[in-house]
C-alpha cells in the first residue's frame, strides 16, 4: 500500500510539475475579452444557408478562398497548393502555387493575386505560370501571409496573420492560428505593396491575428479582420481620416475570418467558429494559458463546428445573417458573391458550397 502511495504521489508530482514548468512555444500577454452576447440580434441563428449545395472538389480539399475571373469562371485555393478552376459544376486544376495558397484576387489584367501562407504573395497568369511577387520584407521573410484585396489603383493590401508563429513551421496554417490567438502577443501586420514599384509600406501593425482584407470600391479604406480581437477595423486611406484606424465591427459571437467585397457595396465576412468561453475566462490569466498549453491537444480549446457568414456595409450596419443549422460545411472562412449565388468559402472539407440567391 505504502509503495502504491508513493508512486502515486511521484506520479502526481511529475505532472503538476509539467503543467507549471514545460516550456511551450507561447508567452501569453493578458488582456480583457470583451463580455460574449452571444447569438443575439443582429446575430440571431436561423437556416439561411439550409439550401446550400456543395459542389464536389474531385479530391482537392479547403476551399479557403475563391475569386471570379475575367473570364468568368470561379478559382479556389485549396490544401494541396493548386488553385482550382470551377465552371458548371466541373472541377480542374489550373496552377499549382506550391505551399499553402489562401486569399486570391482578380487583378485587372486577369492574372490570380495569391496571398500564399508559407511562400508570401505570389502572382498566377492566365495561362497558369505562377511568379512570386513578395517573400520577404526588408529580409525578412513572410512566414504567414493569408488574406488580400486589389485597390482601384492596383495596390495590393495583404495581411501578416503572425509574424512568430510560422503556417510552415508550426505544421500548418490552424496550428499557427491556434498559437497566435492563445499568446495573444500582437504579431499581425498588414501591407501596401505596390507591384509598379516593388514598394512595401506597414499601414497596420501589433495585430492579434490580422486576417481578412477588403478595399472599399472608392479605394478610401481598408477594411482588416482581427481575429483575436473579435473585431473588425476601419482604416483610412484617404479624405481627412487618412492613416487613422477605428474599430467598425467590436464584440463579434465568433472568430471573424476572410472578408471579401460584395455587391451593392456590401462587404462579407466569415465567422468561421463560435468564441470559446474557456479562452475568454482566462484572457487576463496568462499563465493559466500557458498550462491550457500544456495540456493534451484534445484537451485545448480548438473550433467548434458551426455555418455562420455576414454582410454589412461601410458603416458597419449589419445587412445579412446568414446560418446553417446543421453546419453542414463548418468552418465558413467567407463569401464569393456573385450575380446569382454566394460560394461560401471554408477552411476544411472536399466541397465548395453555392447557395441560390433565390433560395434565400
Amino acid at each position: 500500500m505504502k509503495k502504491s502511495f508513493a508512486t502515486a504521489t511521484l506520479l502526481l508530482a511529475v505532472v503538476i510539475a509539467y503543467l507549471l514548468a514545460w516550456p511551450v512555444p507561447i508567452e501569453p500577454v493578458g488582456w480583457s475579452a470583451p463580455t460574449d452576447r452571444g447569438l443575439l440580434d443582429p446575430f440571431e441563428p436561423n437556416d439561411l444557408l439550409g439550401a446550400a449545395v456543395g459542389i464536389d472538389l474531385k479530391g482537392h480539399e479547403g476551399p479557403e478562398d475563391a475569386t471570379v475571373g475575367l473570364d468568368g469562371r470561379i478559382y479556389a485555393t485549396t490544401h494541396s497548393g493548386h488553385v482550382i478552376q470551377i465552371q458548371d459544376g466541373q472541377v480542374r486544376e489550373f496552377a499549382f502555387p506550391g505551399g499553402r495558397p489562401l486569399g486570391i484576387e482578380t487583378s485587372v489584367d486577369g492574372s490570380l493575386i495569391i496571398a500564399n501562407a508559407y511562400l508570401g504573395l505570389q502572382r498566377v497568369e492566365r495561362d497558369g505560370n505562377v511568379s512570386t511577387l513578395l517573400s520577404d520584407i526588408n529580409g525578412q521573410p513572410l512566414v504567414y501571409a493569408n488574406n488580400a484585396a486589389i485597390g482601384p489603383d492596383g495596390t495590393i493590401f495583404f495581411s501578416e496573420s503572425s509574424s512568430k508563429f510560422g503556417a510552415q513551421s508550426s505544421s500548418g496554417t490552424y496550428e499557427a492560428s491556434l498559437l497566435d490567438i492563445m499568446e495573444h502577443g500582437g504579431h499581425g501586420r498588414v501591407f501596401a505593396f505596390s507591384p509598379s514599384t516593388g514598394d512595401v509600406e506597414v499601414l497596420l501593425e501589433k495585430l492579434n491575428y490580422a486576417n481578412g482584407v477588403a478595399v472599399s470600391a472608392d479605394g478610401r479604406f481598408l477594411l482588416v479582420s482581427e481575429t483575436g480581437h473579435y473585431r473588425v477595423l476601419k482604416h483610412w486611406l484617404a479624405g481627412d481620416r487618412k492613416g487613422s484606424t477605428e474599430v467598425l465591427l467590436d464584440n463579434l459571437p465568433g472568430f471573424p475570418d476572410n472578408l471579401k467585397n460584395g455587391a451593392q457595396g456590401r462587404f462579407w465576412l466569415g465567422l468561421a467558429a463560435p468564441r470559446n468561453h474557456l479562452l475568454d475566462q482566462i484572457s487576463d490569466r496568462p499563465f493559466m494559458r500557458k498550462i491550457v498549453q500544456r495540456l493534451p491537444a484534445f484537451l485545448r480549446p480548438k473550433a467548434v463546428p458551426s455555418s455562420h457568414v455576414i454582410a454589412f456595409d461601410g458603416d458597419g450596419e449589419i445587412l445579412m445573417n446568414l446560418h446553417d443549422a446543421g453546419a453542414r460545411f463548418p468552418t465558413l472562412t467567407g463569401v464569393l458573391e456573385v450575380d446569382d449565388a454566394l460560394y461560401l468559402t471554408t477552411l476544411f472539407g472536399d466541397q465548395l458550397p453555392r447557395l441560390d440567391k433565390q433560395d434565400l
